[in-house]
């Protein structure tokens, strides 16, 4: 078997692979023997039937298998020992046809697209600016009233806020505003302005006091939603959908929330027990946790800047362009060439810049461990729980979880992808000059203005 590399541009290639009968012979007659054994012929026993009559039979097919077989290893051999660096896949020339039933010797063709061959070296010459953005008092004062609130309590009140919770009676009325005969009478029901669907309808609510009787619209509070209204009223969803009269809401009881006080119980609450013995530690740790937030932010937006000065560094990258449309239409399931061809900026502006983070990887000796990996998947399990405000959790908790996110297939790819990302832009940091700059969080916004 004869295999060639022709390059036919600085990105492109044709890699022939000539292969002879005396290259697949002894293969393929073992190929026959197997379907010999595998298909039994009426008249012969297994593993009995003439060469001749099994050749006539199956010899194309066998042949195609056996000779697919060899050109595939010898395709993957040749790129692997000769290091061939791909874009995409090799893709058989349009221009192949083989006839097994007639043809004995075969030359198989295919076009390549090659990785372009360019240099991104990083030293302390190369600058990337940091944004460190500064905490405000008023963020800390911010942030520590919505602590206040979330750990605060409901005590009794006079007048409802939209926060409130109002308990009182229900009794339906008629168009002109009198007690309806027979009509729903509910003794005891609860509402909070906060959920009430309809403006108008909330704004009664909101500084009513106790002992206060309003009209409200149950379906219109509830923006017409059978469920709610029969939550409302403590009747079956089905009588519900035909309920569109006002009731006459008396105000028994208001529950008001009453912010957490400045003590241990809310430094504990908040940052775990101990962790602030005083009011100026609590604050100070808070400002630390807004500072730590904010930290995101500021690596967020240097993954920007360094893409942005390691692009201008290396310039536009040579693609073979071509190539890789007809190989993504070919790999695509629902797009069609015309598709492909209009997406195709955005497909190689990302390729781009993939070959150019690699480039930096392999140069810097970056890899990706296990321990990365964990590492990743705790913080990705950390900020699940703080999505639904559960934070200071234990570290068994978080590691458990985390693992559990390691185990599933749609975010251990994920996991694996975003913690080599985060090894090679904290690579690039440490090899080049960092030009830190202290912001506002206005200041910070408009960078992504421009």
């Amino acid at each position: 078997m004869n295999v060639t590399f022709d390059k036919t541009g600085n990105v492109t290639a044709v890699l022939t692979i000539a292969i002879t009968e005396e290259d697949y012979k002894d293969d393929f007659k073992k190929g026959l023997r197997e379907m010999g054994m595998r298909r039994p012929i009426k008249g012969f026993r297994p593993g009995k039937v003439p060469a001749q009559l099994l050749e006539k039979l199956y010899g194309a097919s066998v042949r195609a298998d056996v000779v697919d077989h060899k050109v595939s290893r010898a395709l993957s051999e040749y790129i692997v020992n000769n290091k061939v660096d791909l874009l995409g896949e090799p893709m058989m020339n349009v221009e192949s046809k083989f006839d097994f039933d007639k043809e004995r010797d075969y030359e198989f063709k295919f076009d390549l697209g090659l990785a372009p061959d360019f240099e991104c070296k990083l030293d302390k010459r190369v600058k990337i600016p940091y944004y460190n953005i500064e905490v405000s008092q008023e963020m800390i004062d911010n942030q520590n009233n919505s602590f206040k609130k979330r750990f605060g309590k409901q005590v009794p009140g006079e007048e409802a806020a939209e926060d409130s919770l109002i308990r009182g009676s229900l009794t339906e009325l008629n168009e002109d505003g009198s007690e309806k005969e027979n009509g729903l009478k509910v003794e005891r029901t609860v509402l909070m302005p906060r959920y009430v669907k309809d403006e108008e309808e909330k704004a009664k609510l909101i500084g009513a006091k106790t002992g206060a009787e309003i009209v409200i619209n149950p379906a219109k509070a509830s923006g017409d939603s059978d469920t709610e209204v029969a939550s409302m009223l403590n009747i079956d969803k089905a009588q519900a959908a035909d309920i569109k009269s006002d009731f006459r809401l008396k105000i028994d009881e208001i529950m008001v929330n009453e912010d957490a006080e400045m003590n241990q119980e809310l430094f504990d609450n908040v940052l775990g027990k101990d962790v602030a013995k005083t009011e100026e530690e609590y604050l100070a740790k808070i400002k630390e946790m807004i500072g730590n937030q904010l930290k995101t932010d500021s690596n967020y937006r240097f993954t920007v800047d360094a893409e942005r000065v390691l692009r201008k560094k290396v310039g536009k990258l040579e693609l073979p362009d071509e190539f890789l449309k007809r190989f993504l239409t070919a790999k695509s399931h629902d797009k069609t060439a015309e598709q492909v061809a209009e997406d195709y900026d955005k497909t190689s502006d990302a390729l781009q810049w993939q070959l150019i983070r690699e480039k930096i990887a392999r140069n810097l000796e970056v890899k990706i461990e296990a321990e990365d990996k964990v590492k990743y998947a705790r913080y990705m399990a950390a900020q699940q729980f703080a999505q639904y405000g559960m934070s200071n959790l234990p570290d068994d908790v978080i590691d458990r979880y985390a693992h559990e996110l390691l185990e599933k297939p749609e975010y251990s790819e994920q996991i694996s992808n975003q913690a080599m990302d985060d090894k090679v832009y904290a690579a690039i940091k440490d090899s080049v000059t960092i030009e830190e700059k202290s912001v506002t969080v206005e200041e910070f916004n408009k960078l992504f203005e421009k």
